[in-house]
Protein backbone atom coordinates (compact mmCIF):
# COMPACT_ATOMS: atom_id res chain seq x y z
CA UNK A 1 0.00 0.00 0.00
CA UNK A 2 1.05 3.72 -0.98
CA UNK A 3 0.18 7.16 0.68
CA UNK A 4 -0.35 10.80 -0.64
CA UNK A 5 0.31 12.93 2.50
CA UNK A 6 -2.01 15.97 2.10
CA UNK A 7 -1.36 19.40 4.33
CA UNK A 8 -4.79 21.18 4.88
CA UNK A 9 -4.38 24.95 5.58
CA UNK A 10 -8.06 25.47 6.82
CA UNK A 11 -11.05 23.96 8.54
CA UNK A 12 -12.89 23.42 5.26
CA UNK A 13 -10.94 22.80 2.12
CA UNK A 14 -11.15 21.18 -1.24
CA UNK A 15 -7.28 20.13 -2.42
CA UNK A 16 -6.84 19.10 -5.85
CA UNK A 17 -4.48 15.89 -5.78
CA UNK A 18 -4.88 14.45 -9.53
CA UNK A 19 -1.63 15.42 -10.40
CA UNK A 20 0.08 13.57 -7.39
CA UNK A 21 -1.95 10.66 -7.99
CA UNK A 22 -1.42 10.73 -11.64
CA UNK A 23 2.52 10.92 -10.04
CA UNK A 24 2.65 8.17 -8.01
CA UNK A 25 1.20 5.90 -11.19
CA UNK A 26 3.95 6.95 -12.93
CA UNK A 27 5.95 6.42 -10.40
CA UNK A 28 5.35 3.12 -9.53
CA UNK A 29 4.78 1.86 -13.11
CA UNK A 30 1.05 0.74 -12.47
CA UNK A 31 0.47 0.12 -16.17
CA UNK A 32 -3.19 -1.48 -16.50
CA UNK A 33 -5.45 -1.65 -13.34
CA UNK A 34 -7.64 0.07 -10.93
CA UNK A 35 -6.34 2.19 -8.23
CA UNK A 36 -8.15 2.37 -5.06
CA UNK A 37 -7.88 5.61 -2.87
CA UNK A 38 -8.88 5.45 0.41
CA UNK A 39 -9.73 8.22 3.06
CA UNK A 40 -8.69 6.83 6.70
CA UNK A 41 -10.21 9.71 8.62
CA UNK A 42 -13.84 10.41 9.97
CA UNK A 43 -13.54 13.86 9.26
CA UNK A 44 -12.32 13.80 5.84
CA UNK A 45 -13.28 12.80 2.42
CA UNK A 46 -11.96 11.50 -1.54
CA UNK A 47 -14.09 12.79 -4.57
CA UNK A 48 -13.92 12.66 -8.01
CA UNK A 49 -14.98 16.39 -8.93
CA UNK A 50 -15.10 19.26 -11.68
CA UNK A 51 -11.40 19.45 -12.06
CA UNK A 52 -11.22 23.10 -13.44
CA UNK A 53 -13.38 25.48 -11.98
CA UNK A 54 -12.50 25.80 -7.94
CA UNK A 55 -15.95 27.46 -7.66
CA UNK A 56 -17.25 23.72 -7.95
CA UNK A 57 -15.51 22.86 -4.59
CA UNK A 58 -16.15 26.64 -2.86
CA UNK A 59 -20.37 25.42 -3.88
CA UNK A 60 -19.99 22.31 -2.76
CA UNK A 61 -17.85 22.85 1.06
CA UNK A 62 -20.71 26.05 1.33
CA UNK A 63 -23.99 23.79 1.02
CA UNK A 64 -22.86 21.07 3.02
CA UNK A 65 -22.26 23.96 5.58
CA UNK A 66 -25.70 24.95 4.85
CA UNK A 67 -27.40 21.35 5.40
CA UNK A 68 -25.00 20.22 8.17
CA UNK A 69 -24.11 23.83 9.91
CA UNK A 70 -21.00 23.19 12.21
CA UNK A 71 -23.65 23.99 15.86
CA UNK A 72 -26.74 22.38 15.21
CA UNK A 73 -27.44 20.56 18.31
CA UNK A 74 -25.58 17.56 17.54
CA UNK A 75 -25.62 15.01 20.41
CA UNK A 76 -21.99 14.46 20.10
CA UNK A 77 -19.20 16.92 21.15
CA UNK A 78 -16.38 18.28 19.18
CA UNK A 79 -16.46 17.74 15.51
CA UNK A 80 -20.09 16.02 14.73
CA UNK A 81 -20.69 18.04 11.05
CA UNK A 82 -17.05 17.00 10.19
CA UNK A 83 -18.12 13.23 10.57
CA UNK A 84 -21.17 13.89 8.70
CA UNK A 85 -20.19 15.15 6.10
CA UNK A 86 -17.12 13.12 5.64
CA UNK A 87 -20.12 10.04 5.56
CA UNK A 88 -21.92 12.22 2.67
CA UNK A 89 -19.36 12.63 0.43
CA UNK A 90 -17.52 8.94 1.14
CA UNK A 91 -14.45 7.47 1.75
CA UNK A 92 -13.27 5.90 -1.55
CA UNK A 93 -12.86 6.43 -5.36
CA UNK A 94 -11.77 3.50 -7.78
CA UNK A 95 -10.00 5.07 -10.89
CA UNK A 96 -9.18 3.45 -13.68
CA UNK A 97 -5.86 2.99 -15.47
CA UNK A 98 -4.91 2.88 -18.47
CA UNK A 99 -1.28 2.48 -19.85
CA UNK A 100 0.28 4.46 -17.12
CA UNK A 101 -2.68 6.82 -17.11
CA UNK A 102 -5.46 7.98 -14.67
CA UNK A 103 -8.60 7.46 -16.95
CA UNK A 104 -10.93 10.52 -16.15
CA UNK A 105 -13.65 12.41 -18.16
CA UNK A 106 -12.37 15.46 -19.51
CA UNK A 107 -13.55 18.11 -16.47
CA UNK A 108 -12.70 15.16 -13.68
CA UNK A 109 -10.24 15.82 -10.70
CA UNK A 110 -9.44 13.75 -8.29
CA UNK A 111 -10.20 15.49 -4.84
CA UNK A 112 -9.34 15.83 -0.65
CA UNK A 113 -12.16 16.83 1.06
CA UNK A 114 -11.22 18.36 4.80
CA UNK A 115 -13.52 19.27 7.13
CA UNK A 116 -12.02 19.42 10.26
CA UNK A 117 -8.76 21.08 9.32
CA UNK A 118 -6.07 21.91 9.42
CA UNK A 119 -3.79 18.89 10.16
CA UNK A 120 -1.53 16.78 8.03
CA UNK A 121 -3.70 14.00 6.77
CA UNK A 122 -2.83 11.03 4.41
CA UNK A 123 -4.86 9.03 1.48
CA UNK A 124 -4.27 5.65 1.40
CA UNK A 125 -3.72 4.00 -2.67
CA UNK A 126 -3.97 0.41 -3.73
CA UNK A 127 -3.63 -0.54 -7.54
CA UNK A 128 -4.54 -3.73 -8.68
CA UNK A 129 -3.51 -5.23 -12.31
Amino acid sequence: MDRLLVDTSSREQMVNITTPTQGLVSQRGWHDGVLTLFCPHTSAAVVLSEGNDPAVGTDLLRNLSRLLPRDAGYIHPGNPDAHLKSIMVGQSVQILVEQGCLLLGSWQGVFFCEFDGPRPREVWVKFKA
